[in-house]
């Protein structure tokens, strides 16, 4: 690990000399509209690269990498792809890496991961300092694209990263814990000040990692979400009302036993698993 770290530092030495011969790369005005927060502190990069424990031949994802302050470490460590939207940052990355990193202009919510993972020659990871504003929304692409993704390690607004590892009866417990730890096992791995970005937000940040499972339990997955979903969006209410407000029928309802009378956040994911298989069974016995 010692030899790893100090590997990463070099690179990083490497690359803000880099930095300094080409200092207009720190020239890209941030965009308020596009949630751009630039991170700017060498200590939060290296161990953002020294938790992916990288092997040359891995093939990275990066999301939003703006004016590639991590883009940087990584190229060096793997066989990278960036995914940027900001035209500047675009040209700037593909004029300082070359062909070093496959940079692509897109909105990573228009990416298609199976197909890129096709173009790329595999499976691979995703990593980035994603926007607050669009966290829920990468965090569900990179869910529902999990056959070709095998960990996200994303830094994020510290409120969602403390949602995504939350426990049942706790009040961040909700939608996002359910589904990122059916889907995943997510790990909170450090905490970011907000003074290691610019323009500084108003929140502080924290490092997750998401280990895709290689297999969830066998449930109608189109249910399940409805069921989560439904019962969280009444979370004051109880199973039964919740499932109620989401169109399961009285007659499903009416026999689901005590687990009806709880709160969602009482459940765990496996219990609500067990509750959306019930529901199914009871939809088919019932021909509803």
């Amino acid at each position: 690990m010692a030899n790893s770290e100090s590997s990463i530092a070099k690179r990083i030495q490497r690359y803000s000399t880099i930095n300094n011969r080409k200092s207009t790369i720190h020239l890209i005005s941030p965009k308020k509209h596009l949630g751009q927060n630039f991170l700017q502190d060498d200590n939060i990069i290296r161990k953002i690269v020294a938790s992916l424990e990288l092997h040359p031949d891995d093939i990275v994802i990066e999301i939003g990498p703006g004016p590639g302050a991590l883009t940087g470490v990584l190229a060096d460590a793997c066989r990278l792809t960036a995914i940027e939207v900001d035209h500047r940052a675009v040209e700037q990355l593909r004029a300082q890496f070359g062909d070093r990193v496959d940079v692509r202009e897109a909105d990573i919510l228009d990416v298609n991961a199976r197909t890129l993972a096709v173009e790329r020659g595999g499976s691979f990871r995703v990593v980035g300092n994603i926007p607050y504003y669009i966290t829920s929304d990468i965090l569900f692409w990179v869910l529902d694209q999990r056959d070709v993704v095998r960990d996200a390690t994303l830094m994020m607004q510290e409120e969602v990263a403390d949602r995504l590892v939350a426990r049942p009866r706790t009040k961040a417990y909700g939608i996002l814990s359910v589904f990122a730890q059916h889907y995943t096992v997510p790990r909170r791995m450090f905490g970011v000040s907000r003074s290691c970005f610019y323009p500084r937000p108003e929140v502080d940040s924290a490092v997750v990692r998401l280990d895709i499972r290689r297999s969830v339990p066998d449930v109608d997955d189109t249910l399940f979400r409805t069921i989560v979903r439904g019962t969280f969006g009444k979370r004051r209410k109880t199973i039964r009302n919740g499932l109620g407000y989401s169109g399961v029928a009285k007659e499903i309802i009416a026999d689901l036993g005590p687990v009806a009378d709880q709160r969602p956040e009482e459940l765990t994911p496996e219990e609500f698993v067990v509750l959306t298989k019930e529901v199914q069974r009871r939809k088919t016995t019932l021909g509803l």
